[in-house]
């Protein structure tokens, strides 16, 4: 079977357009709207684009479905804890992969492949030049601002051998990495699921999640006793 996403794909744009209509920034409301309103052409690659290769939602739609995830993370995220700056958070999330639409492309109509210029430059730079370029065509889009978002593009890995050139050094680059590495690790348990055979437990070693995955009878089993424990 064919991977795909959990969610329509009219059902992931329904909650992207919800979320983006509650950025009050006016600037990032303008960038976002001309990166992914429904008339721009980057939209019509954006929901169509692999998120990866292999590791997590590397199937058509999964750039969107990763995107919207960690942006979702990053609006719970941005109401539990203070000083975040929910706007610039939301906004770096939404479009924090961007890069990807250059950096991979699907051939055969299923198989996933690294562009040229995704081996010659990495999706962070393309990502960087992406939001930049972007960013020149609006007017009057403050600097500090574009510093600041283009600081979660550069930094979302995490770790300079990652890939990251910068390690986050803000709140909201901070938050925003952390809810990219969660969602890319529960997709990586996604794809091993998946893989099993019906009386599997325990995948193969995986690179992405630096061990194997366990998928047996014990967590749904714990927490029911959990439950009635605490009952």
């Amino acid at each position: 079977m064919t991977p795909r996403p959990s969610r329509s794909v009219e059902l992931m744009e329904s909650d992207l357009r919800e979320l983006m209509a509650t950025v009050q920034s006016p600037h990032l409301r303008r960038l976002l709207t001309s990166l992914l309103g429904p008339d721009s052409e980057t939209w019509a690659a954006f929901k169509e684009a692999p998120a990866a290769k292999h590791y997590h939602q590397g199937y058509r739609h999964g750039l969107l479905e990763h995107s919207l995830g960690v942006a979702q993370a990053v609006s719970a995220l941005s109401a539990v804890f203070g000083g975040i700056d929910r706007d610039l958070a939301l906004t770096g999330a939404l479009v924090h992969d961007i890069g990807k639409l250059d950096a991979y492309e699907i051939v055969d109509d299923e198989t996933i492949e690294m562009t040229r210029l995704g081996r010659l430059h990495g999706e962070i730079a393309l990502g960087h030049y992406r939001i930049r370029r972007e960013i020149e065509q609006l007017k009057s889009f403050p600097a500090e601002l574009e510093e600041a978002l283009l600081h979660i593009i550069l930094s979302h890995h995490g770790s300079l051998e990652h890939g990251s050139p910068v390690v986050p050094a803000t709140r909201e680059a901070t938050v925003v990495h952390m809810a990219d590495n969660l969602s890319s690790k529960l997709g990586g348990y996604d794809r091993l699921q998946a893989s099993l055979t019906d009386a599997a437990e325990w995948s193969a070693y995986d690179r992405g999640l630096g061990t194997s995955a366990y998928f047996g009878p014990a967590g749904p089993q714990l927490n029911a006793t959990s439950v009635r424990a605490a009952a």
